[in-house]
């Protein structure tokens, strides 16, 4: 089984990505996760990621497309994989669709988690209260999932258009969120 888990942040994608992965017995691999993974490990895509990072920039998708393709390349992932936080753009559903092609692993499902504005923001603010994030501002949250709606939100439809969209509500019992999506899947 060959996964994205899509939705802005703050529904409960880490979440639910882990929990599938028990389930299917696939890893869940976050691009954040990897990005720390190759920069720790002073790999040279964890060099060139982090001469971008160093300079408050974001970190160019063919670099990010680079990282992703290298760890769907792993042994562990011969089964299946779910990924999560990429893609983030539609020049990245581009990058996906010729790396997955390359690698011979044809896409599964999209699952996006839905959650209304007010929901995503109180369960930031009270994450930011629990974690003391610095980064869950009132501001830095709007912000995100302002992006996350310009440049996100409209692939759902690309994966919508293929037959590869579940679409499942982020709101309620973890546990239920999980067997619906699973149920959905097959």
């Amino acid at each position: 089984m060959r996964l994205l888990i899509m939705g802005p942040q703050g529904v409960g994608k880490g979440t639910q990505a882990a929990l599938l992965s028990k389930h299917y017995g696939i890893p869940a691999i976050s691009t954040g996760d990897i990005f720390r993974y190759n920069i720790k490990n002073h790999t040279e895509l964890g060099k060139e990621a982090q001469s971008y990072t160093d300079k408050g920039e974001l970190v160019p998708d063919e670099v990010t497309s680079r990282i992703v393709k290298d760890r769907l390349a792993h042994n562990d992932t011969k089964n299946g994989w779910i990924l999560d936080g990429y893609p983030r753009n539609a020049a990245q559903v581009q990058a996906l669709d010729q790396m997955l092609e390359e690698l011979g692993t044809p896409l599964d499902h999209a699952v996006a988690l839905e959650a209304d504005h007010d929901v995503l923001m109180d369960r930031m603010r009270k994450r930011a209260e629990q974690e003391g994030r610095a980064d869950d501002t009132p501001e830095a949250i709007a912000k995100r999932l302002k992006i996350y709606e310009e440049q996100t939100a409209p692939l759902l439809e690309t994966y919508k258009g293929r037959g590869e969209l579940v679409a499942v509500n982020g709101v309620g019992d973890i546990d239920e969120i999980s067997a619906k999506i699973i149920a959905q899947l097959g």
